[in-house]
């Protein structure tokens, strides 16, 4: 699954063979067939397994946070697995930006994250409550889908350039007060 990502990262899933992916993880072609079925099955769950990886790493720095954390501190931790990969840019950006065609073009399968998506969503209401007390649910959790678009849409888009590569201190400059006006509404 990493020599997948990798490759797909690298050159897309329409630019892979499967020859291709098994020379690159030393592995034979009936051991795909076995485990995954076909190469697209394959590459599916590489990516599945990435979104996992981030998702993760999102809720576990949103977890964290004490309910009377900030909007600028929810901003920054929802956000950190991104600015992780914009701030080191490579392979780590790749794979996001992989996630983040997932999050606009969810493969099969996608429902199976819904219980990870509520309960960052639920973490990050948790907060949000503490610093909008008046919202509904039903705002918070829009305004949480909407950062995490505004997320997807910046790594893919062309002003995600802006952001490759800069400094963590730079990223969180510029990108957290922005999300933070996002929950704020």
């Amino acid at each position: 699954m990493d020599a997948a990502l990798d490759l797909i990262a690298e050159r897309g899933e329409k630019g892979l063979t499967l020859r291709e992916l098994t020379d690159a993880a030393e592995a034979n072609v009936a051991a795909v067939s076995y485990h995954f079925g076909s190469l697209g099955s394959l590459c599916e769950a590489a990516i599945e397994d990435a979104l996992e990886g981030y998702l993760d790493a999102q809720h576990e720095a949103v977890r964290a946070l004490a309910p009377d954390s900030t909007l600028e501190e929810l901003a920054a931790a929802f956000a950190r697995p991104m600015m992780r990969a914009l701030g080191s840019g490579g392979r780590d950006l790749a794979v996001m930006r992989l996630v983040a065609r997932s999050g606009i073009d969810p493969p099969r399968g996608w429902s199976r994250f819904g219980p990870r998506f509520d309960q960052i969503r639920t973490d990050c209401r948790r907060v949000l409550k503490a610093n909008l007390p008046n919202v509904q649910d039903k705002e918070l959790d829009f305004r949480t889908r909407a950062v995490a678009g505004m997320l997807n849409w910046l790594v893919l888009a062309p002003i995600g350039q802006e952001l490759r590569n800069p400094s963590p201190k730079q990223l969180e400059r510029v990108l957290v007060p922005v999300l933070a006006g996002a929950f704020r509404g």
